[in-house]
């Protein structure tokens, strides 16, 4: 893909704020994006990332965490710390997934995200959040918006914020469990997870209601 230029990245950025834009019109400044890495995983834990940007500091070159190298994602997740007002990241791990359910671990993980940045000093007035419709927070905006992470640069920034995050969790248990190769699939089932799993067993991080089948 080409290097944007700095006029290109500028105009993208203004795109992206589109969301933001319509509900500080109506008066609505406190808007926070949330976002989720790992849902789909056979290991490790879901994780979630909430992001207040600050629109006097745009962070240029915000898009969907899975379009961005790993190098693009680490630089735009110091720069997402170093300008946001604030952010928030946590965690569900496995053996609750296997309890609740991926979906409502997720959930779990988000509401916890904004109570993070309530505690913070923030209490979210918008939450813009990438298609999942969540409850039990006392957000009185929740705006779930399809693709939001490619939308929208506070979902976006939140998207980085967990993925980032959760990718450097699998990179430390790929020390602890050898033979696994977190480090590489980051718990994703593929053929050579699979593999390890046949050969190995699963590890107190897999997921058990995502391996009742070991194909």
């Amino acid at each position: 893909m080409a290097k944007l230029t700095q006029e290109q990245l500028l105009e993208k950025y203004a795109l992206l704020c589109e969301y933001e834009n319509k509900y500080r019109d109506m008066g609505k400044f406190v808007i926070a994006g949330i976002d989720e890495a790992g849902r789909g995983p056979l290991a490790g834990p879901v994780v979630a990332g909430a992001c207040i940007l600050d629109p006097d500091r745009p962070i240029l070159g915000l898009d969907d965490s899975k379009k961005l190298s790993a190098k693009k994602r680490d630089m735009l997740f110091d720069e997402i710390i170093e300008k946001s007002l604030a952010y928030a990241v946590c965690r569900v791990e496995a053996d609750v997934i296997d309890e609740i359910n991926i979906l409502e671990a997720t959930k779990r993980a988000m509401r916890t995200c904004v109570t993070e940045l309530t505690l913070k000093g923030y209490e979210p007035e918008v939450l813009l959040i990438d298609a999942v419709k969540l409850q039990g927070t006392d957000v009185p905006i929740v705006d779930p918006i399809i693709k939001g992470d490619a939308k929208s640069n506070s979902i976006a920034a939140a998207s980085i914020l967990a993925k980032v995050t959760r990718d450097r969790i699998m990179e430390e248990y790929d020390s602890i469990y050898e033979g696994y190769g977190f480090g590489g699939h980051k718990g994703y089932g593929t053929a050579a997870h699979y593999a390890a799993i046949r050969e190995h067993g699963m590890t107190p991080i897999h997921r058990r209601s995502f391996l009742k089948v070991i194909h």
